[in-house]
């Protein structure tokens, strides 16, 4: 349940039922006159019980307690609003913040939607993930005047350690990575796992994430990280795990662009079909609707990087955009 990876910084495992992320890292920093806690996870009764007994082992006074987000999926920010301190803040980057509130009162869900819609998605699946996707249902339902967006560069001292926010767009268009130079550690919440790859799908108004994505890793590949601590499962070697993610994102895009030269004219929908996927499923007929959703959002990245580098072309045929090689 709980863990002291180095002086006065906890682990707290915070299991996600039925997801097959399994569980989220939750990170406790304890210090001298406040406290941080680093994401929080779904908004749903489990995850609330784990949290409350992991902060409660720690002796956490919620007083001292504020909150701060690497980015805006709920599986992070879910319960922040749940677990800050009576006058205490919750930090979340002012990008991801701002897409949140648009989220929320400017229906960037229905843009997404429509977009899936028009790349092949079929309707009647699309009602069932809209009426069920853990990310709308277990979500944070509002923001408080308890939220507050920072920078790239910010910085957040609790005790001994300081951290700096690195921004890392890509997973999500805020997404933040924390980074404890002094003493080497980093917090790179879903930048970058080590033994599961983060999803990267196209989000609204956002034109090139997987090309974000990339660049965030570049940037940040040389720093001297001595011990990552990831938003799920376990550690691993920094430098080598991001040039295996670049590896993987290389045969992934060259994956999508040979579907699409072999199969002219294919919708995304059934591009993300003929893709591999680690998952439990005989077919693409088979496959949960919602680990279809996020298929179809990663390869749509996927084709979106390829398009925008001139190696292929969209068309809209009744309605729906179809592909070809250049």
């Amino acid at each position: 349940m709980v863990e002291e990876v180095v002086k006065n910084i906890y682990r707290i495992s915070v299991p996600l039922p039925q997801n097959p992320l399994k569980e989220l890292n939750s990170y406790f920093i304890k210090g001298d006159d406040s406290d941080l806690l680093i994401d929080t996870g779904f908004r749903r009764p489990e995850c609330a019980e784990a949290l409350e007994q992991g902060l409660k082992e720690l002796g956490s006074d919620p007083a001292r307690r504020d909150i701060l987000v690497t980015h805006l999926h709920s599986d992070h920010s879910g319960m922040a609003d749940m677990f800050v301190g009576p006058g205490r803040k919750i930090y979340m980057s002012e990008v991801d913040l701002e897409y949140k509130r648009r989220i929320l009162f400017c229906g960037l869900n229905e843009q997404k939607r429509e977009r899936l819609r028009s790349e092949g998605f079929p309707e009647d699946a699309l009602e069932i993930v809209y009426n069920t996707n853990p990310a709308d249902k277990m979500a944070l339902p509002a923001l408080t005047d308890a939220f507050h967006g920072f920078k790239d560069g910010d910085t957040f001292t609790v005790g001994e350690y300081t951290l700096k926010a690195i921004f890392t767009p890509g997973h999500t268009p805020g997404n933040s990575m924390f980074w404890i130079e002094k003493q080497g550690i980093m917090f790179s919440g879903d930048h970058i796992l080590f033994d599961i790859t983060p999803n990267i799908t196209q989000w609204s108004e956002v034109e090139d994430s997987l090309g974000d994505y990339l660049e965030s890793l570049k940037s940040v590949k040389d720093l001297p990280v001595k011990l990552t601590l990831p938003g799920h499962r376990k550690t691993g070697d920094y430098k080598a795990r991001i040039e295996e993610l670049f590896v993987h994102h290389d045969a992934r895009i060259n994956e999508a662009f040979e579907i699409v030269k072999k199969y002219p004219g294919m919708n995304t929908h059934d591009i993300a079909g003929k893709m591999t996927w680690k998952i439990r499923a005989d077919s693409w007929e088979t496959f949960p609707v919602i680990q279809k959703w996020f298929a179809v959002g990663e390869c749509l990245s996927h084709l979106d990087y390829l398009r925008l580098r001139g190696k292929v072309r969209k068309e809209q045929q009744n309605g729906i955009w179809v592909y070809y090689a250049v």
